[in-house]
């Protein structure tokens, strides 16, 4: 269950990278290496970290396979059709769901600390993301422009580690957590949701 779970989020992730190199106006070629460096940049990080070798995905020919799939599929359809503006946020909000439970997961069986699951979650979840903006020329990249982002992962990783010590199953307590970090994303993309800012140093209208 987890394994599909993970294939979805790295193909989300793969997707959010063909886009982004779509926006910068990237060639094919950098889409495909856009597609691999969001899907796999948080998983190498945090199985370095962990010291857990050989890294996941390179003995994973169908994660791979997946990746090179959807790269190739979501180039050919941005030749023909454009997708909807947000669509690029609403996608990267999957992979940060799915890819932060699944880092929580690796955590939580290399018998750290629990803070330390919930940093490894969200390691997991948002270096595909700066890696890929930064790539693309974007800087800050999104997770330093959205105060919701690091925060929801922080947040589903923290669910995902409760329900665990309390005996919940993978499945419901993937289920349940990464929808809580999607939730949370796509309330902050389209609401406005974000963190209480302070209300000091406001520029001075009478000057």
């Amino acid at each position: 269950m987890l394994h599909v779970l993970y294939l979805v989020g790295v193909s989300a992730f793969a997707a959010s990278g063909v886009l982004a190199a779509h926006r910068a106006n990237m060639d094919p070629f950098g889409g495909l290496a856009l597609a691999f460096a969001a899907s796999i940049s948080g998983g190498t990080l945090r199985d370095l970290m962990l010291n857990r070798h050989p890294l996941y995905w390179t003995h994973d020919w169908v994660l791979l396979t997946v990746i090179m799939g959807v790269g190739v599929a979501t180039i050919a359809y941005l030749r023909f059709w454009q997708l909807p503006q947000r669509s690029l946020l609403v996608v990267d909000a999957t992979g940060l769901a799915v890819v932060t439970v699944i880092g929580a997961r690796a955590a939580i069986d290399s018998d750290v600390t629990p803070l330390a699951v919930v940093i490894f979650g969200v390691i997991t979840g948002v270096t595909g993301e700066v890696i890929r903006d930064v790539l693309c020329g974007e800087f800050p990249p999104l997770l330093l422009r959205e105060d919701v982002y690091a925060t929801a992962a922080a947040a589903g990783a923290a669910l995902y580690l409760a329900l665990d010590a309390a005996g919940v199953s993978d499945e419901p307590n993937a289920a349940l957590s990464a929808g809580l970090v999607f939730a949370l994303r796509i309330a902050a993309v389209y609401f406005g949701l974000h963190l209480p800012r302070p209300h000091g140093n406001r520029p001075d209208r009478t000057a």
